[in-house]
């Protein structure tokens, strides 16, 4: 009896030594590879579809994220002596201010040197993946027989009192370029604010609809029959969801914006975050982008197809490119006028 109660202890002992060895060994193989990505939201220019992409072709998880550029940027300064994000998106005018924070790092990718000198830090802290029209977005069918607005003044219509939405220009990049491009169109600089201001003050009396986050979903549901936004989202909704909706270029004129990405200093998987933002600027990850209607910074990547789908360059002759440093040193005062004088 003794020397069986002794052969059992013996072999608990060993199997127990293996399973330990085993469990050691387990994240060496079973650990996937993984990078976190600051405002890569899977309803915002199709970053759903370029996740899964990333994920097939390189091996890395990313989960989904779905902080605006302000609160990315606020995030990584908060964790700026323990880094959670590895990688972040933020509208272009955030871009310096995020250098400027000392929260991202140099890293020139692949093909960096392709890129336009207006369209990238000089020394690679940021760099410009893609770019995006504003304008509006609307659901026709929501509109209930109502004309769709064709200019900057129309919004102020009394008729679309509750229709008209817009991302809350106090923290998300694209709220701030719908101020500065109102702002530009009616008379203003980026110095001079007070026109696009104006404008904003004057929008309140008609209700207007002010989320924090991105609206797409809200926009095809008719919730917000008209959203001042980009034309990628618009483009989206009437050819990949077959909503009833179109872009529009206001008459007065509006502004494109590149939307840009960096490395994060000393985010905890820099290898992989490298080998993202090497993806994004690819042909395959260029001709996504292209394909979500965005126009990639490399533009052959965009098909005559897809290009088709566009609304006639005659019309893009009304947006201008904006100039990402003056509206980086601006951005701060349209955010603080719009909390103190308008929201």
């Amino acid at each position: 009896m003794q020397k069986e109660t002794l052969m059992m202890n013996r072999r608990d002992l060993f199997l127990a030594a293996a399973a330990a060895g085993a469990s050691a060994a387990l994240p060496a193989f079973a650990q996937p590879s993984r990078a976190i990505c600051y405002n890569c939201p899977p309803e915002w220019a199709d970053w759903g579809g370029m996740l899964r992409m990333v994920n097939q072709r390189l091996g890395i998880q990313v989960p989904p994220d779905n902080k605006n550029s302000g609160q990315s940027l606020a995030a990584l300064i908060a964790e700026k002596a323990k880094p959670v994000a590895d990688v972040v998106y933020l509208g272009g005018q955030v871009g310096p201010q995020a250098k400027a924070a000392g929260v991202i790092e140099a890293y020139k990718p692949k093909r960096w040197a392709d890129i336009p000198a207006s369209l990238k830090d000089a020394e690679g802290s940021w760099f410009t993946i893609h770019s995006g029209t504003l304008g509006f977005f609307v659901n026709t069918q929501a509109l209930r027989g109502k004309p769709v607005p064709r200019s900057w003044a129309d919004l102020l219509k009394p008729e679309y009192k509750g229709l008209v939405g817009y991302l809350n220009p106090g923290s998300a990049a694209v709220g701030q370029v719908g101020v500065i491009s109102a702002n530009l169109a009616l008379g203003g600089s980026y110095e001079n604010l007070d026109p696009g201001i104006k404008f904003f003050k004057q929008l309140q009396a008609n209700s207007p609809i002010v989320p924090t986050q991105t609206a797409y979903a809200r926009v095809l549901s008719g919730e917000i029959p008209i959203l001042i936004d980009y034309d990628f989202n618009a483009y989206r909704g009437q050819y990949g969801d077959q909503a009833p909706t179109v872009f529009v270029i206001p008459q007065e004129g509006t502004q494109q914006l590149p939307y840009v990405m960096g490395l994060v200093k000393n985010g905890p998987n820099p290898e992989q975050g490298k080998k993202l933002l090497d993806f994004v600027l690819s042909d395959e990850g260029q001709s996504h982008w292209a394909n979500a209607y965005l126009r990639p910074v490399f533009s052959a990547a965009m098909s005559a197809d897809v290009k088709k789908r566009f609304l006639p360059d005659t019309e893009y002759q009304r947006a201008q490119a904006i100039d990402v440093q003056k509206l980086s040193v601006a951005s701060k005062a349209i955010g603080e006028r719009y909390q103190k004088e308008v929201g």
